[in-house]
């Protein structure tokens, strides 16, 4: 079924996460609804000329749509379609951005799709989520199965074949020892078993091609569809996406094939014993079986080759993220072999090295066996857990030289084992993502900077020039990225209207964001030392050490603007006040109230590290006329009292009692001029 019908079909909860998507004008819903079935067989286009094809067929198929509307008379589907198509003419000299807004809402369609299908699991199967298989998952599961049919119905067919021919050979011999009158019977008797045993031995073989073939597409879907979305959804989690990146079933599939492989192998070395006891003209298996063999052999290196993973990013044990390392700190990174055979426990040694032309040697325990003691599964794994780098004081010159900065210098690092099993002998490697290397803490925040923007728009995971010439990102990705960093720290992500605040401080007022995007400079060079990510981490720091449970609970309003301030408490009750982010001051919180021009200096870790900030709005006091002192913050916006928002935070002692009382009398008087 098509994946536009799939999603009309869903429950209601689903439903509404659509239209919330289409909320958006990049691409409306009118447009994917009747152009839906050309919409799903288009992918992005990298290249500008296919994508300009792509362009114009899109304007050709809104034609032909408007064209229909005219007949049936429809005024209004006229009129929104000759808008859509005067509104896509902006991606005339931005083909490709158009394309990649495309794909970027049919991935997001099928998130919803695949939480639909967890979901109906949960509910008939009662199994935990993390369990659960997409549609794709669960026709591969069906084909793997079907393998391992074929590969068992392919052992009944290897003892018939046997059987066969030790009759032939029996007759045969048998023949030889007759007396010369019967021979010429015996000769008829013995060229049909021959006959039979050619063509049970062309029929074997011709099944052991199919079984290679139904292998081969088997390997293409595990290598360049499931581990190629596995790596995705590794780096994405490696930056703070709440993506699945369990191994346990690849592993399971990855097994499955490889043993089915195995035994093909076994059957193809059947066939060359049973070739040295019986044998004749025009022989099938002497012609095919080398093919085979070869085939055979290419399926279980690719795969093998492919089976070595590194599971787990390189980290320190105190960095911000992974992929930031600091030389002379220990650092650890665990392997993982997805082709699971319990012989090889502990008889695979994995090497570990740094990426040559670098000026970073790694010392440690540098070489440790495959095992499945270090693994929660049982897993194949080599867990490094005590790995430096040190800086290598001889460095080998690259002959191009590009100009980059310490952390935009990526480092990749390897290792190297050997499968050995059943006479069949393969050199792996794996590789980590790209790491950045520095010698300061006060590096690790440029350093994670880096990562970020690396792990979101590179697919290329050894392309350590990338930053020679960085891309820029889409706001949609963009703003998906900061909402991670809040989610991953906080338990709790960013919504539209605070990614809004953002996206106007990045490009300034405008009416839709969705075509925009953000330089790699305007993230992190622009405005140095206070750049966009300098300011947005600074935030996201304070909030995870002193606001985190306020934040979770969704009391901060956080990213709002001045003016966005004003106009939510316009029209509200006196009292009424919000907290926002400080615009200006790195780190720095601050709240509003209705009826008032005061501008209150944003708290900082300054402030935060002595008191609690929901003390700080329980007791804050400013001098009305005559200098009487009185809290004005009554109502936590839009209209909950302050103390049923902030009161399960309290301190017990309250009033003249509240150790913060005193505090707040000498350092956080506001006076107000009436």
């Amino acid at each position: 079924m098509a994946q536009w019908d799939r999603l009309r079909q869903l429950p209601a909860a689903y439903t509404q996460q659509l239209h919330e998507l289409y909320d958006r004008d990049a691409l409306p819903m009118d447009v994917r609804h009747y152009l839906s079935a050309w919409i799903e067989k288009q992918r992005a286009a990298r290249d500008h000329d296919f994508a300009m094809v792509l362009f114009q067929v899109l304007l050709e198929n809104l034609d032909i749509q408007h064209s229909r509307f005219v007949q049936e008379e429809s005024l209004l589907l006229q009129h929104n379609i000759r808008r859509y198509k005067q509104n896509f003419q902006k991606y005339l000299d931005e083909p490709c951005a158009l394309a990649n807004t495309i794909l970027w809402f049919l991935g997001k369609e099928k998130e919803i799709l695949q939480s639909a299908d967890l979901a109906e699991q949960v509910q008939f199967l009662c199994v935990e989520p993390e369990a659960m298989e997409t549609s794709s998952q669960r026709d591969l599961e069906r084909k793997i199965a079907g393998l391992k049919n074929e590969v068992q119905c392919m052992e009944h067919t290897m003892l018939c074949l046997e059987e066969q021919q030790d009759e032939f050979d029996f007759k045969y011999q048998t023949h030889k020892m007759e007396d010369e009158a019967l021979k010429k019977e015996q000769m008829k008797v013995l060229q049909l078993l021959v006959n039979r045993l050619n063509e049970c031995r062309k029929s074997t073989l011709s099944d052991l091609s199919k079984c290679l073939d139904r292998t081969d597409d088997l390997i293409d879907t595990l290598v360049k569809k499931e581990l190629v979305e596995w790596q995705r959804r590794q780096q994405k989690a490696c930056i703070g996406a709440p993506d699945n990146v369990c191994l346990d079933q690849l592993e399971k599939w990855f097994t499955c094939v490889a043993v089915c492989l195995f035994q093909v192998r076994e059957f193809l070395g059947k066939l060359e014993e049973l070739v040295g006891k019986v044998s004749y003209d025009n022989d099938p298996v002497k012609a095919q079986k080398p093919v085979l063999q070869r085939r055979a052999d290419t399926l279980l290196k690719n795969l093998l080759k492919s089976s070595f993973v590194v599971e787990t990013q390189p980290s320190m044990p105190q960095g911000k993220g992974p992929l930031v390392l600091r030389t002379n700190v220990q650092f650890s990174v665990k392997t993982r072999l997805l082709v699971k055979f319990p012989e090889l426990n502990h008889s695979m040694k994995v090497n570990v090295s740094m990426d040559r032309y670098r000026r970073f040697n790694v010392l440690g325990t540098k070489i440790k066996a495959l095992n499945m003691a270090e693994s929660q599964s049982g897993g194949m794994v080599a867990d490094f857990r005590h790995l430096v780098n040190v800086n290598n004081q001889i460095m080998v010159c690259v002959c191009v030289c590009i100009s980059l900065s310490v952390t935009e210098e990526l480092h990749i690092i390897y290792f190297d084992t050997v499968f050995e099993l059943k006479g069949l002998s393969v050199e792996l490697q794996a590789s980590s993502l790209p790491v950045v290397i520095i010698s300061n803490s006060s590096q690790q925040q440029s350093a994670w900077a880096s990562v970020l923007w690396f792990n979101l728009l590179s697919l290329d995971t050894k392309d350590v020039l990338f930053f020679a010439n960085s891309p820029a990102a889409p706001w949609l990705q963009f703003g998906e990225m900061l909402s991670w960093q809040f989610l991953s720290a906080t338990k709790r992500g960013l919504n539209e209207a605070q990614l809004e605040m953002i996206a106007h401080r990045l490009f300034g007022k405008q009416q839709n964001f969705d075509t925009h995007k953000v330089p790699w400079s305007k993230f992190s060079k622009e405005n140095t030392p206070d750049t966009f990510w300098v300011w947005f981490d600074g935030i996201l720091v304070m909030v995870k050490t002193y606001l985190e449970d306020l934040w979770r609970e969704g009391l901060i309003m956080g990213f709002v603007s001045k003016g966005k301030e004003k106009s939510l408490l316009k029209k509200k009750q006196r009292g009424t006040f919000l907290l926002r982010f400080s615009e200006s001051v790195i780190g720095g919180i601050t709240f509003s109230w209705v009826d008032t021009t005061i501008t209150v200096q944003p708290f900082t870790k300054v402030d935060l590290c002595q008191i609690p900030f929901h003390e700080i709005i329980r007791n804050f006091q400013i001098l009305e006329a005559e200098n009487i002192p009185e809290n004005p913050l009554l109502y936590l916006y839009p209209n909950t009292p302050k103390d049923e928002a902030f009161g399960r935070y309290y301190s017990e002692r309250s009033g003249s009692d509240s150790p913060y009382i005193k505090y707040i009398k000498t350092k956080l008087v506001f006076v107000s001029k009436e």
